[in-house]
């Protein structure tokens, strides 16, 4: 070979393992559709930071368009609340709720929102992530081939809006209000007419009467929704719902068909929209509320300490009759109790102390 070939030859073969790795493989791209219990433009449960569009956005992102996600407020695709069933026959591969929602479905679903009396994000979260309940929630939806991953979290909620003061356990009787949930029926127990209306029929039932009194979530969507002009009692304590959790709702076969690293992409973005929603609604609620009762009239106050512990007593009686009566609720419960007194061992000499300073 002469000295040109040779040169020839080498500068190809030097040339070959520098040109492979340029090759693209050919990737799979995913196109979902993902529906939602709320309506259009709901700050926290559709549009804003850490909220379900949000997500979608992160999702695309942080797989360079592999995954694409379409999002669908309530009505745009289906009903408010028929999410569940709309993902486990697999219409869509995703819905954004609470899981409470399902409680005609599985009972033991509640506990995987919020439950009275409960849990606060700090514990709900390390209850979720690190001590058993994300396995426990798999364990309940993996019979109807789902899974589900804690997407967001509004925080400690007021107790809600009522059109009359509280000032005793007898003003509950015959009040009709819209609370969802566990707390729901805690509040039956004590004489409410309880009634469970999506986010957007609450106004117009407040305000014609319909409901007495009616939850939601907290200052700044509550009064988007404008139900400060509807009524003008606005309790807190949250024991109602000490945290409140976002459901993603994922049907379990197309999660399977997911590579790992798409799997992993989605578990990361809902544990961040987890941490930014909950922070969002810290930042915002304050003002909200201040600007509730200096310009809109709002008398905002805590509800009674007797009121609160007959609740107690009552949410007690409430949880016990429904571990009784179902052996799923029985398993979760007793896991989230059991957390609960070791995390409030802990909570009492670092976070109770702590609020307890004054100023």
């Amino acid at each position: 070979m002469d000295r040109r070939k040779f040169l020839a030859v080498g500068a190809t073969a030097a040339a070959a393992p520098l040109a492979a790795p340029s090759i693209a493989k050919a990737q799979t791209t995913f196109n979902w559709k993902m529906t939602n219990a709320y309506g259009p433009g709901s700050p926290f449960y559709v549009e804003g930071p850490g909220s379900p569009t949000d997500f979608c956005k992160k999702v695309t992102a942080m797989s360079d368009g592999r995954i694409n996600i379409q999002h669908f407020a309530a009505g745009e695709l289906i009903p408010a609340l028929e999410g569940f069933d709309a993902v486990r026959s697999g219409a869509v591969e995703m819905n954004a709720a609470n899981a409470y929602f399902w409680a005609g479905k599985l009972p033991a679903a509640q506990y995987f929102t919020t439950v009275p009396f409960g849990l606060n994000f700090q514990g709900m979260n390390a209850w979720l992530y690190h001590a058993g309940g994300m396995e426990l929630w798999d364990e309940l939806y993996a019979p109807l081939g789902l899974k589900a991953l804690p997407m967001g979290n509004t925080g400690v909620q007021m107790t809600g809006w009522f059109r009359k003061p509280i000032e005793s356990v007898a003003d509950f009787k015959d009040l009709k209000m819209r609370i969802p949930g566990l707390a729901g029926k805690v509040y039956a127990a004590l004489g409410v007419d309880v009634k469970l209306l999506p986010g957007g029929e609450i106004f117009p039932a407040l305000e014609r009467g319909v409901i007495d009194a009616a939850e939601f979530v907290g200052p700044y969507q509550d009064r988007r929704l404008g139900l400060q002009n509807a009524a003008k009692y606005y309790y807190t304590t949250g024991w109602h719902e000490p945290s409140n959790v976002t459901e993603l709702l994922i049907n379990q076969a197309k999660w399977d068909s997911l590579p790992a690293d798409l799997q992993a992409i989605v578990q990361t973005a809902a544990m961040a929209c987890n941490l930014e929603s909950h922070t969002w609604c810290e930042a915002n609620n304050a003002a909200a509320l201040k600007d509730l009762v200096e310009n809109s009239g709002v008398i905002a106050n805590v509800l009674p300490d007797e009121v609160v512990a007959e609740l107690k007593t009552v949410t007690d009686k409430v949880l016990a009759e429904g571990a009784a009566a179902d052996p799923a609720t029985k398993k979760v419960h007793d896991a989230f109790m059991a957390f609960k007194a070791e995390h409030q061992s802990w909570a009492a000499i670092s976070e109770k102390p702590y609020h307890n300073l004054p100023g």
